[in-house]
């Protein structure tokens, strides 16, 4: 069996989305849900599905005697970034190499890197006048958005557009993607 931690920093749709998508896989499981932000609502998610969390600092996720040490001592076999805003140390990063993948709200190179996350994404993409956004599933190794890409999805950006709605747009690539693709990849 295939057991998945997923890391998330917010309200955890996507989380959500993966862990009922992978809810009746006899192979895949979601094991645990790690967390930076104590009162994140993607542990309120969790709860409803009975999968254990574990929230955790900045110093815990870089000390590869706590969080790194977890994931092994879980037996965890794969990691995926799901609205996760903190860089993956390098102890993690090379210990799960191409086993930790990540969903970027816009289409890599382009608007990716430190800070580059929720509605800032979008309202970078609307302000440069782009014809087109979507979503970048990527490898993830210890620098921001700069893993291989494994998929991309777009969508149209309407020149009447507001950040808003856009991330709706850009939420439903999300929703229908991801979980196809991390099914895909863990059949490699």
């Amino acid at each position: 069996m295939t057991k998945i931690a997923i890391f998330a920093s917010g309200s955890g749709s996507n989380a959500e989305n993966i862990i009922q998508y992978f809810a009746n896989e006899a192979e895949i499981c979601v094991k645990n849900i790690y967390c930076n932000v104590p009162d994140a609502y993607v542990l309120e998610r969790a709860k409803k599905y009975n999968v254990p969390t574990i929230v955790f600092n900045r110093d815990e996720l870089r000390d590869p005697q706590k969080i790194l040490h977890q994931l092994q001592k879980d037996e965890i076999d794969f990691i995926i970034l799901a609205g996760f805003l903190w860089l993956i140390p390098a102890c993690i990063a090379v210990a799960y190499p191409n086993h930790i993948v990540n969903i970027h709200p816009a289409l890599l190179p382009a608007y990716g890197g430190k800070g580059m996350y929720g509605n800032h994404v979008h309202e970078s993409v609307i302000k440069a006048g782009e014809k087109e956004s979507g979503i970048t599933i990527h490898y993830v190794n210890e620098h921001y958005d700069e893993g291989i890409t494994i998929f991309q999805a777009k969508c149209p950006v309407h020149s009447t557009d507001t950040a808003e709605t856009l991330a709706a747009r850009i939420h439903e690539l999300e929703y229908k993607h991801f979980p196809q693709v991390i099914k895909e990849v863990l059949s490699l």
